[in-house]
């Protein structure tokens, strides 16, 4: 499956050049913002840890190698890529245990930057948000272009699709989940499950979101959608009223789409048929999602981008530096600003 396939259209117009990301690992930096406040005792030990070229879980197996335990005491809020320089929480449960010697654990590729103890292990999706430094390099494009389209980001936020990686190399994911779908069947292994059934209700919602950026309905609500803030998991109905808040406008409620379930879509009205035809085209997917007992969850349309700001440190290179929820992919704002090459096509290195 290609890119037009997973994704969709662009909401703010053609590309406006090319540029190469991830030549190296600081080409693309990550911090999670967890605003938790750590106790200083307890029986779990949270660590700070910065790490590249490893992904979340195998960094996870090497914290547990080292301290000596089960890699199911390892707990995280969220994955965050390979190919990357990431900073992220870890917690690792050790009842009645002191602080072990982690040093096995670290190297090139990850170090620890603090340790707290804590009464509570880490959740997942506990993070608020995810702060992003990227580097374009082998930039191609016309500044002014960029100047606009960067403007009109900032003001209008970008459609909230998965990106590409939630569905594997080519979209390996979703024909494992299409295998499991016609056998009626789920994965054993719990990863594998959760990772297949993610990548399905990714599908459903990112077309659901193409039809609605090609019909330019996606960032304004209308009667019949289900409307949720930013941070928030809950959402409420859209009557005639509510489509004229002005927090819509200000980009703190948004339109959402489905995260698909058990049977018909929560939405109402025009919005309501849209979702149930798109899931209807997925269906082996959409049952399958049924099948696992998954609930209708709601995702926001809309992604507001935080704190944006742009530099060019070199001519050829733009740097870009914003906040975005847990669970938003900072490839879906570069999306609409460029089309990316891979790195061998130039003569950047690549450490990868």
């Amino acid at each position: 499956m290609n890119e037009a396939e997973l994704l969709g259209p662009r909401a703010h117009g053609e590309a406006c050049g090319t540029a190469v990301l991830k030549a190296v690992a600081e080409d693309f930096q990550v911090d999670e913002v967890l605003d938790i406040p750590l106790s200083g005792q307890g029986e779990h030990l949270w660590l700070w840890v910065e790490k590249r070229g490893l992904n979340t879980e195998e960094a996870a197996r090497r914290l547990a190698r080292a301290a000596g335990v089960s890699q199911r005491h390892i707990s995280y809020a969220g994955l965050k890529d390979r190919q990357a320089l990431t900073r992220q929480w870890f917690s690792l449960h050790l009842p009645g245990k002191a602080d072990p010697d982690l040093g096995a654990a670290t190297g090139p590729e990850l170090s620890i930057l603090r340790s707290a103890r804590h009464s509570r292990k880490l959740q997942r999706g506990a993070h608020a948000a995810n702060g992003f430094t990227l580097r374009l390099t082998a930039l191609e494009a016309d500044r002014a272009a960029l100047e606009q389209r960067l403007q009109a980001i900032r003001a209008e936020g970008v459609p909230n699709y998965f990106g590409l990686q939630r569905f594997g190399h080519a979209g390996g994911n979703i024909v494992e989940a299409l295998h499991f779908a016609a056998e009626s069947v789920l994965p054993e292994q719990r990863n594998r499950r959760s990772r297949l059934l993610s990548a399905a209700r990714s599908l459903i919602f990112n077309r659901v979101l193409a039809a609605r950026v090609a019909e330019g309905s996606w960032n304004h609500a209308q009667a019949g959608d289900l409307l949720a803030f930013t941070d928030s998991r809950s959402f409420f109905m859209a009557g005639e009223a509510e489509t004229h808040d002005p927090r819509l406008a200000a980009l703190d409620l948004h339109p959402t789409g489905p995260l698909w379930g058990e049977g018909p879509s929560p939405a109402a009205g025009a919005t309501h048929l849209l979702e149930q035809r798109l899931a209807g085209e997925q269906a082996a997917l959409a049952g399958w999602l049924g099948m696992a007992g998954m609930a209708h969850e709601r995702r926001i349309l809309r992604l507001p981008i935080a704190d944006l700001s742009w530099h060019y440190p070199e001519p050829d290179v733009l740097q870009l530096a914003f906040v975005l929820p847990a669970g938003c992919f900072a490839t879906v704002v570069v999306r609409e600003l460029v089309d990316l090459l891979p790195a061998e096509q130039t003569d950047t290195p690549c450490e990868f």
